[in-house]
């Protein structure tokens, strides 16, 4: 996280360390969700597992007792059992221990209640049971015996029970049995709630020891992540350290190479375009020697051009022409030198703007054809000599390749604080406007939209030479085309901080485009050439 006004750089706080899109989030999670899948399936299968095998046991015994009690006691039965008889068999057969309870049904005697416990009747057995008892067999070689004893798993009174019922005998009564499972329920829901604290205890360990695995594998990317924003703001030194030799050392010793074949290569064109600026810095100092004489001379023949013979006379005027142009182009090549070294410095002022505009155009004698919408009172804390220089472009531009009148507009935009406020300068002319293949490439420096006319009046130098000096202000200049509907042309925008940065900032870092303010070095050329740059009419 950046502080982008005084550039300082904020840790990550936890909460943002911990965000959804954390390879440490999702690997923990990973690690949770399949220890949770794989605990909640064991304790899952060992539930059911455990529940049949609970229920089973406990329902086999009873109804093997139930069978057996019955057989026991049926033989003491008369043959026409009274209400008493019946009475007296549930409560025998029940007496097995097993802590059941029976009901005896006699067809015979259908209001008779013959059961163990009042709390259990032949209502609570269920119809589908009452059927298959009551319902004889056809005795085959398979089945010896046409009555079976059957059973099923009710709930009463919300407990869980098992129901089992037979005919005593083929032409007797019916025996029912009721035997509780709250016990065996009571035991699965302990094992359930053992179970689900034994999964609760998975996961927390797997959630710890996929942090412990997170922290081990992630380490290593961290670094990498550190060595590579390092090595993005310029510290071509950076390395990693390589231990072991699994996927992440080859990994660290891959970035290794990388970094060093991109320092390599840095530092060869670091060094071959300090060569180059060179070059073109001690070939323009070398130049102005000799073309300050060449001046002077073409400033006699041009004095004398008149007097001189008519047919000698349009070669001298081309000679003096072309040399001011050569001087021009000497002179917009140191400036851009003076740029790309970061010597260019900033003497600036608290100026009114409109009287920088108004300089400029009367000290250039365009005030017949430009429209200035400036008022008074417009200040900012400028440089007035490099501020000349944008505006005599884009205004020498606007004339020459737009057509009159240029209209040039002066806004303020206000800001929070008094320092924070913009002043816009809006350049429009009458011209056919900008080609859109164009625009991008206006402020490039040596681009001239017309590729088949090598020889031209500017140099291609002009508006990148006043995009350099709006940002050595904190500015920019932006260039577009007007709507249809209120004329077209072109319209060339530059906007400046009312204080430059340097000066809102004392401690910022000087040089280039954003120097603090000292004297400048070196002479740069005056507005009055730099209507010749980019043909952006063309």
């Amino acid at each position: 996280m950046t502080d982008h006004q005084n550039g300082r750089r904020f840790a990550p706080g936890p909460w943002r360390r911990l965000r959804l899109s954390s390879l440490r989030v999702r690997l923990i999670a990973v690690f949770a969700v399949v220890a949770l899948t794989a605990a909640a399936s064991a304790s899952g299968i060992a539930y059911w597992l455990n529940r049949d095998a609970v229920l089973k046991r406990a329902q086999d015994t009873a109804l093997k007792g139930f069978r057996v009690s019955l057989s026991q006691n049926v033989s003491a039965l008369p043959l026409n059992p009274s209400c008493a008889d019946l009475v007296q068999l549930a409560s025998a057969v029940a007496s097995s221990g097993l802590n059941y309870d029976v009901v005896v049904v006699d067809d015979a005697q259908p209001s008779c209640p013959a059961y163990s416990d009042p709390r259990y009747t032949i209502t609570q057995v269920p119809a589908a049971l009452r059927t298959d008892v009551t319902t004889p067999r056809p005795i085959t070689a398979g089945n010896s015996n046409a009555y079976h004893l059957y059973w099923q798993r009710v709930n009463i009174g919300g407990q869980p029970f098992v129901v089992g019922g037979t005919k005593v005998v083929p032409t007797g009564p019916t025996a029912y049995m009721f035997k509780s499972l709250g016990t065996e329920r009571a035991d699965l829901d302990t094992l359930g709630w053992s179970l689900a604290v034994a999964t609760l205890l998975a996961l927390i360990a797997a959630t710890l020891l996929a942090q412990a695995a997170s922290a081990t594998v992630l380490r290593p990317v961290r670094q990498l992540g550190e060595a590579a924003r390092r090595l993005g703001e310029g510290r071509l030194d950076t390395r990693l350290e390589v231990k072991g030799a699994d996927e992440l050392a080859e990994l660290a010793r891959t970035f290794n190479r990388t970094a060093e074949a991109l320092s390599e290569q840095v530092e060869e064109l670091s060094a071959r375009e300090a060569q180059s600026r060179r070059f073109v810095a001690d070939m323009s100092h070398e130049l102005r020697t000799p073309l300050t004489a060449m001046t002077a001379v073409t400033d006699i023949l041009e004095d004398e051009a008149e007097s001189l013979d008519p047919m000698i006379e349009p070669a001298v005027r081309l000679v003096v022409s072309e040399t001011r142009r050569l001087s021009d182009l000497v002179e917009n090549l140191m400036e851009v030198t003076r740029f790309d070294a970061g010597t260019a410095k900033l003497v600036a002022d608290e100026m009114d703007i409109a009287d920088l505009i108004m300089s400029c155009i009367d000290g250039r004698a365009w005030y017949d054809a430009v429209e200035v919408d400036a008022p008074r009172g417009v200040l900012a804390v400028v440089d007035p000599r490099r501020l000349d220089v944008v505006f005599a472009n884009l205004i020498g531009n606007a004339l020459k390749h737009g057509g009159s009148p240029v209209r040039v507009t002066v806004t303020k935009r206000p800001g929070e604080h008094e320092d924070d406020g913009e002043v816009v300068v809006a350049v429009s002319d009458s011209g056919p406007g900008i080609p859109e293949d164009v625009l991008p490439h206006v402020f490039d420096r040596f681009y001239k939209a017309d590729k088949g006319r090598a020889r031209s009046e500017g140099s291609g130098l002009g508006l990148s030479i006043a995009m350099a000096n709006a940002q050595i202000h904190g500015g920019t200049i932006t260039a577009a085309n007007a709507p249809a509907g209120s004329g077209g042309g072109a319209v060339f925008t530059l906007t400046l901080p009312v204080v430059p940065p340097a000066r809102r900032q004392p401690a910022a870092r000087p040089g280039g485009a954003g120097g603090t303010g000292g004297q400048d070095s070196g002479d740069s050329t005056d507005g009055s050439e730099r209507d010749r740059n980019s043909e952006h009419g063309a």
